[in-house]
């Protein structure tokens, strides 16, 4: 960190030694984990004219970097009992900054995640008497379906040109479709 650490303790509460030991120990596994952090500023708040035992202990920490917006992150969990020790609020304020920053530095990378959009078709051919059809996918195969593959029944109301998205298999004959849905509002061919 380009600044020094700023830890404040707010709300009546006595500074210790142990709980900024703490502190800086969490300070420095998000350096390693996020180099760019130029300052880090922690405020431990307890709670001021309430009995020592049974109080809760809220954590604000303030995370900057360069170029970046900061990250603020406030644990003061209204009824979490596990909060009543202050050490156990500061280690989840830092998880949650960890957790943020990680987020952060997928997103800038390009590491969303991204949903692939489900195989498209039509159907090609029905058999329903027998129960089961042929898709052409998008791509030009077909694939085999049983009346049980469609989603919310209603294999007697499909009809050879309506619009279908899928999921595929690799069945005993060939390629199959599952959980074949009518796409609705699509022109039919």
């Amino acid at each position: 960190m380009q600044l020094p650490l700023q830890i404040t303790f707010e709300g009546g509460l006595e500074p210790s030694e142990a709980l900024k030991r703490r502190i800086e120990r969490e300070a420095e596994k998000l350096e390693r984990f996020h180099d760019r952090i130029t300052s880090c500023r922690v405020a431990v708040i307890g709670r001021a004219h309430r009995r020592r035992h049974g109080d809760l202990y809220a954590v604000r920490l303030q995370i900057t970097a360069p170029g970046e917006a900061d990250v603020m992150i406030d644990r003061n969990p209204p009824q979490d009992h596990a909060h009543e020790d202050a050490f156990v609020a500061v280690r989840d304020a830092f998880a949650a900054a960890r957790r943020r920053l990680q987020d952060r530095y997928r997103r800038q990378r390009g590491d969303v995640k991204v949903h692939e959009e489900p195989p498209q078709g039509r159907i090609a051919r029905l058999f329903t008497d027998e129960g089961y059809g042929f898709l052409e996918s998008d791509d030009g195969r077909e694939i085999y379906f049983h009346r049980n593959a469609l989603v919310n029944g209603g294999f007697e109301h499909l009809a050879v040109g309506d619009r279908v998205r899928f999921a595929e298999s690799e069945g005993v004959k060939g390629p199959q479709a599952s959980t074949v849905h009518l796409v609705k509002g699509a022109a039919q061919a």
